[in-house]
């Protein structure tokens, strides 16, 4: 076996776990986006070209209660405002690949593959631009495919789930798992502390406005904070 299909099945096996939150995760939004109104064509559309389950949720609720669509597009763009630091953060490592594998890779940047990704990466820094790009795609194999399918089920028979069976414990758990372990520097608390600081005092507003002002506002902290360490460190 190459070095390249063993980085690759590393990567399959690495996000081969995350389906036990994916499934149930894909199946909620399906049921979610048919019972806001969303016929089975557009909640597969959505979820096929924007593949981004919490902007995707958000989306929903505020469709759902009749937001404006600015407001709809705005907090969908501040939930998924993470991406752009991912993919800041990932690009000394994957930006020497051809366009179209940066457009793929693009497309499948997601927290599991990111989260996966840049641990590798930071952990085995001799990895060749192949081996990089085999581990990142083989993350997500299984988990890409699996969204499309069960979102697809849940939006033709997700009427049928019991409400008991509390499928939306799938989105918080999966940010748990993928975001506390990468708890490591003082700007990383430091912004977690401010998100959440400013959603609980906020919580009262509109259309999920604390949602757009906590992201915004952990950003500039958490950066503020990497810099006041650097000028320490000087």
């Amino acid at each position: 076996m190459s070095r390249t299909q063993s980085a690759y099945w590393q990567g399959f096996r690495a996000g081969a776990p995350f389906i036990l939150v994916v499934i149930p995760f894909a199946l909620l939004f399906g049921v979610v986006a048919t019972e806001a109104g969303l016929k089975v064509i557009e909640t597969m559309g959505m979820t096929v070209l924007v593949i981004a389950g919490t902007a995707q949720f958000a989306a929903i609720a505020l469709m759902r209660d009749e937001a404006p669509t600015y407001i709809v597009l705005a907090t969908a763009m501040a939930v998924n405002l993470r991406m752009a630091m991912y993919s800041a953060s990932i690009t000394p490592y994957l930006g020497q690949a051809t366009l179209l594998q940066r457009i793929f890779v693009g497309y499948l940047l997601v927290d599991q593959s990111y989260a996966m990704s840049i641990t590798k990466f930071e952990t085995n820094p001799d990895l060749t631009m192949r081996q990089k790009l085999g581990f990142f795609f083989g993350t997500m194999t299984l988990i890409a495919p699996l969204w499309y399918v069960f979102t697809l089920v849940g939006a033709l028979v997700g009427q049928a789930i019991p409400p008991q069976f509390a499928l939306d414990f799938a989105v918080p758990i999966t940010f748990i798992a993928i975001t506390a372990p990468m708890m490591r520097t003082p700007a990383h608390l430091a912004a977690a502390f401010v998100s959440v600081t400013v959603s609980l005092l906020l919580a009262f507003l509109p259309y999920n406005l604390w949602l757009m002002i906590a992201a915004v506002l952990a950003m500039m902290t958490g950066a503020q904070v990497e810099l006041w360490m650097e000028r320490r460190a000087l």
